[in-house]
Order: structure tokens, then C-alpha cells, then sequence
């Protein structure tokens, strides 16, 4: 037992380093998103985010959008516990057979104008869980979707950089 101790005391971790961060780049990216919604809605932005049953990579992703270092609710964009305060539905996962019922009401129960994202390969094409007795395929499948952002998981930066170009395209009249 003091051998496995002090064996584990004396090596290096195994992890890596963490990236040198660019807070202002990230920071400048977050505003420019949140420009695009104020212009775009006339207000913040709301998500809801949707486990169509995903092996959670890409939550974990998402929830690093809310920590310390991105920080969104600065920026005016949030998440919402309901489909019915959202904007925009973030899906991950392959949509499961006993999940596409649910989706399909979650996509119903979204008031216009709506936006859907399939977030993570597995949400773009069903990834590597595709043709599986339990999958009934990428999110395209079940609901309109308006982007892919690829990635096993995609890093935050790559989903904000997702949901600029996602207002980059709509043509939606603008907000008065």
C-alpha cells in the first residue's frame, strides 16, 4: 500500500497543460454573438439544449460555456429550462428511438422564429452510434435543422463560433 502511495506522489500527472487562454479573442467572439442576437431578436439570447442521447462529451462542452472562463450570462446569452422560452434548441446525440417523440414536441413547443443546432457529429449524421438498432438517425432526421457544428466534442469556442455564423446566415427581419 506505501509502495502504490509513494509511487503515485512521485510521477508526473498524466495530464496536459492547459492552452494559453486568449480572453480577449473569446471575449470579442462572445460580444460579436451577442450583437448579431440583440440585432437579429432585439434581445438576449435563449437556448435550450436537448440530450437526444448522447454519451454527454459534448455537454460537458456546453457546460464549459457557463463556467468562469466563458462566462456567456455576461455576454446576454443564457440557457433556459423550457422549449418555450427558447430561441435556439442545441441538440446533442444521436436522436434515439425513444427520444424522437420528445424532440418532436420540444421542436412544436418552441415558439418562432426558432433555430435548431445539431451540435457534435453524432447530432450531425448519428457519429459513431449510425445505423445502430437504437438510433434513429442525426437530428436532420427528426427536426429542421438550421447548422451542423462538427466535432467529437466540438471545443466552446468552435460552438460560438457556430452560433455567430448561425445568425451571420438568417435572413430574418430585423428587429425594431
Amino acid at each position: 500500500m506505501k509502495k502504490t502511495l509513494l509511487q503515485g506522489i512521485m510521477r508526473r500527472p498524466l495530464t496536459e497543460k492547459a492552452p494559453a487562454p486568449d480572453e480577449a479573442a473569446l471575449a470579442e467572439l462572445a460580444a460579436s454573438v451577442n450583437r448579431a442576437a440583440v440585432q437579429k431578436l432585439g434581445r438576449s439570447l435563449a437556448i435550450r439544449q436537448v440530450d437526444a442521447g448522447s454519451c454527454n462529451g459534448c455537454e460537458l462542452e456546453i457546460h464549459a460555456l457557463n463556467n468562469a472562463f466563458y462566462d456567456l450570462e455576461r455576454f446576454g446569452l443564457h440557457f433556459v429550462a423550457s422549449p418555450r422560452h427558447a430561441d435556439i434548441l442545441l441538440v446533442t446525440g444521436p436522436v434515439t428511438k425513444n427520444m424522437q417523440e420528445a424532440l418532436k414536441r420540444t421542436y412544436d413547443a418552441t415558439p418562432d422564429p426558432k433555430w435548431v443546432v445539431a451540435l457534435g457529429d453524432c447530432a450531425c449524421d448519428g457519429g459513431l452510434f449510425a445505423g445502430s438498432y437504437a438510433v434513429a438517425g442525426g437530428v436532420a432526421e427528426t427536426v429542421p435543422v438550421d447548422l451542423h457544428i462538427r466535432g467529437c466534442p466540438p471545443d466552446p469556442e468552435k460552438i460560438l463560433k457556430g452560433l455567430l455564423a448561425l445568425f451571420e446566415r438568417q435572413k430574418m427581419p430585423e428587429a425594431s
